[in-house]
């Protein structure tokens, strides 16, 4: 199977943006995306910015093709004012976390459309389970065969990512012990999870003509990777962290994304080897960054070297902020050092929890409260 990559020619930039619709009230989650998008499509001047998912109660705010980091949270920040505002009028409030902190997955209804559908049918009980929300951040690349070396190399920081994103300690009600429950979650389904690793991109299209021939997949929609390429738009997709509740950390995120890969493309292009880690070692850093968070002490290479991941992010900053300088995107970087400062949503929940004597109602107003403050709403 041949695949075709539509390269970028500059490191352009996507972000997709997953949001839960909850009950003013209650804070239970809502059904209600549908009404949404109607009222919210009357209004924004482009409206295939807005997209439903697999659920009702989510929807998800795209941006287009952007430059810099700050041009794609403009983009977003306008369509979210926009359904922000068709949401307060339908009695809905939007939430940016990795999960629920309470909700049954059982009360959830289903987006109609053969996809999804096929979806459920598939994975039955872990399809259904799956209230989780997260981030996607696509960075252009500009040549199909260094796609897989820059993968690969981006596993390296999956922890760092994960850890500072890291916002579903709760399940059902339950406090998991975990800092990102969704990323554990999510790897249940039978395409998702860490991706593969591969040498050459003939690689890769085996392995997508292998599993579409056997009927793993019916197209690369259906691989659900936390690192993907995406041929049709020349991209690079980052799909590790979970779901934002505050615009800052959101362009934090997005600037360290970005960074990352063009710092990663421009040492192949100066001959240079790029770091990889064994399987198990991504494996492990992975689960270590969704148990402990901001606390988690990763494994850093084949030497099995160890540091606690916030002295590793520091040196990292450090080194990609010439990169950031050329992307401006320099203040959005040095603002991913203000996050271990205040915590990670999931540290900041907690609190709340603590302060509220475990009424989750209480965390669920506070992420809402967050991501409306960081609007100016």
């Amino acid at each position: 199977m041949r695949i075709d990559f539509h390269a970028s020619a500059e490191p352009t930039l996507g972000v997709e943006w997953e949001l839960a619709l909850v009950d003013p009230h209650t804070r239970d989650l809502v059904n209600r995306a549908s009404d949404l998008a109607d009222v919210a499509a009357q209004r924004l001047e482009q409206p295939e910015r807005l997209h439903k998912e697999l659920l009702r109660n989510t929807v998800e705010v795209v941006s287009g093709i952007c430059h810099t980091v700050g041009e794609a949270m403009g983009d977003l920040t306008g369509t979210l004012g926009v359904v922000m505002e068709a949401a307060d009028e339908l009695g809905v409030d939007l939430m940016g976390a990795g999960a629920h902190p309470f909700a049954d997955w059982s009360h959830q209804q289903l987006t109609e459309g053969h996809r999804y559908e096929e979806l459920i049918n598939r994975t039955q009980w872990w399809g259904r389970q799956m209230l989780i929300w997260g981030v996607h951040v696509h960075v252009g690349m500009p040549e199909r065969d260094r796609v897989m070396p820059v993968l690969s190399g981006l596993l390296t920081t999956y922890p760092h990512l994960l850890a500072l994103s890291a916002s579903s300690p709760y399940w059902a009600g339950t406090d998991t012990g975990y800092a990102s429950n969704r990323a554990l979650m999510f790897q249940q389904l039978p395409t998702a999870g860490l991706p593969f690793a591969f040498d050459t991109w003939e690689a890769f299209e085996r392995c997508i003509a292998d599993q579409t021939t056997t009927g793993i997949i019916e197209s690369m929609a259906d691989v659900r990777w936390d690192l993907r390429p995406a041929p049709h738009l020349g991209t690079l997709e980052h799909r590790v962290c979970d779901g934002v509740s505050d615009v800052r950390e959101l362009a934090a995120l997005t600037a360290l994304v970005h960074c990352l890969v063009v710092d990663l493309d421009a040492r192949i292009v100066a001959g240079e080897q790029l770091p990889t880690m064994p399987p198990w070692q991504v494996q492990e850093n992975k689960w270590r960054a969704a148990r402990y968070g901001l606390d988690a002490i990763v494994i850093l290479d084949d030497h099995n070297r160890e540091r606690l991941v916030t002295d590793d992010l520091d040196d990292l900053l450090e080194r990609l902020m010439p990169v950031a300088r050329k992307l401006g995107c320099e203040d959005e970087l040095r603002s991913v050092a203000d996050i271990p400062g205040r915590g990670a949503s999931c540290d900041r929940q907690r609190r709340v929890a603590a302060t509220h004597h475990g009424d989750l109602v209480a965390v669920v107003d506070s992420i809402v409260a967050e991501l409306r403050t960081s609007l100016g709403r």
